[in-house]
């Protein structure tokens, strides 16, 4: 399977087990940071960073930079420690769509939010964010089934399913931190067995409306823009919700930064794009991805880079995923050749429609740099908990991982 999930791995045949929690962040070994606690469903205490006065003036004056507008130059190595708590920061959120997601089979409301919106955050222990949600979003499956599917038990034939959820920051001393009111939208990874399906159609298709060229994944573009009866697409939701919140902040310093894991780092790309080919007055739009796949091709990539989209992706070197799907080419229009494919079969594939293009800038990690993640396994290197631990103890590339650093998963 080509997307992996990072809270649960199941086989399509059998009932998957409820999987177990992500665990994050410890505090940060700095004087500028103070620890915001969390607390598991397990009730195991676990820290978020959290920036202090002390370097919220950098932030506040800074935000934009901080947001990308300068393609984070000279941020990414070394990793400026505003940068890596911003990060951190984002990752919460991605965390509490995991959290809030309703993974048990034999639950009459799998694949549903498990609490309600005003409380999810609270809920899933992730406090004092200065964030109130505003908006739960679904995803539904564009394939089409045989008509027994639908009778199956609920984890294989569920077609729409919460995916996440939009966040304003409503708290006024944490728009003043942070330099601007925020808008952050965030999505979960692959967790039901039509999403599987969904990402192995790995070929590419026409993105439409102004994509002049551009391409994306079949099944990630299904699950961002198809809808049934019952529930509206993901595409439908965040347009609503986004007019919806740049009508009422018109008149003040606006932010949008979109951030998710695996799948839902591919749907944050798309959601950039689509909030900025649909909107002309959209604020600065800001990707912060986890472990992503692949999402388009070179045209894609030119559409992205001229309407403004700013995307940061964290990458684990030792993470498959983000190796997936297809062959990619780099900036000379050549294609890599990764796999040690002869030239005739490398001619060949740049005819199909295979051929990616990573997008936006990349803080490249490694598990293998890491002394306790080191042996982890392929699952292991692709989830949440190692992207933010790699994060939270990256220095730069000629230190990789501080000897210092809090060891953060349990």
């Amino acid at each position: 399977m080509r997307v992996s999930d990072i809270a649960v791995t199941f086989n399509p045949f059998t009932s998957p087990p409820t999987p177990k929690l992500t665990q994050t962040l410890s505090s940060f070994p700095s004087p500028a940071i103070a620890p915001l606690k969390l607390i598991t469903r397990e009730n195991q205490e676990l820290w978020w960073n959290h920036l202090t006065r002390s370097n919220s003036d950098k932030l506040a004056k800074n935000w934009m930079e901080y947001q990308g507008i300068n393609n984070w130059e000279g941020l990414l190595d070394p990793l400026d420690d505003v940068l890596r708590s911003e990060i951190l920061r984002y990752g919460q959120f991605v965390e509490a769509a995991y959290r809030a997601f309703d993974f048990e089979a034999s639950s009459p409301t799998f694949g549903s939010c498990k609490f309600t919106k005003n409380s999810l955050l609270t809920r899933c222990c992730i406090i004092e964010t200065g964030y109130k949600p505003t908006k739960n979003l679904r995803a539904t499956c564009g394939i089409q089934l045989p008509g027994w599917v639908d009778r199956s038990p609920s984890w294989v034939s569920t077609r729409s399913s919460w995916i996440g959820y939009v966040a304003v920051c409503q708290d006024k001393d944490e728009i003043a931190r942070i330099g601007r009111r925020d808008v952050t939208i965030a999505f979960r990874g692959t967790a039901t067995c039509l999403e599987w399906l969904e990402n192995l159609r790995a070929t590419l298709t026409d993105v439409g409306g102004r994509g002049g060229g551009a391409m994306v994944e079949s099944g990630f573009l299904s699950l961002y823009t198809s809808g049934n009866a019952t529930c509206p697409s993901l595409q439908q939701m965040v347009r609503e919700e986004i007019e919806r919140v740049l009508e009422m902040y018109e008149d003040e310093p606006l932010s949008l930064t979109i951030t998710g894991h695996s799948l839902g780092a591919a749907l944050a790309i798309l959601a950039a794009y689509d909030i900025n080919t649909s909107f002309n007055n959209a604020p600065p739009v800001t990707v912060i991805s986890f472990g992503g796949p692949r999402v388009g091709n070179q045209s894609f990539r030119c559409q992205l880079e001229q309407n403004g989209t700013k995307i940061l992706r964290i990458v684990n070197s030792d993470d498959l995923i983000t190796k997936l799907p297809g062959f990619v080419i780099n900036d000379n229009d050549t294609m890599v050749n990764a796999a040690g494919l002869s030239s005739w079969v490398q001619r060949r594939v740049e005819n199909t429609q295979l051929v990616y293009a990573d997008v936006g800038q990349e803080l490249r990690l490694s598990s293998r740099q890491c002394p306790h993640l080191s042996k982890g396994g392929v699952v292991a290197c692709h989830e949440l908990g190692t992207y933010l631990e790699l994060v939270n103890g990256f220095v730069s590339s000629n230190c990789p991982f501080r000897a210092t650093a809090s060891r953060v998963l349990c």
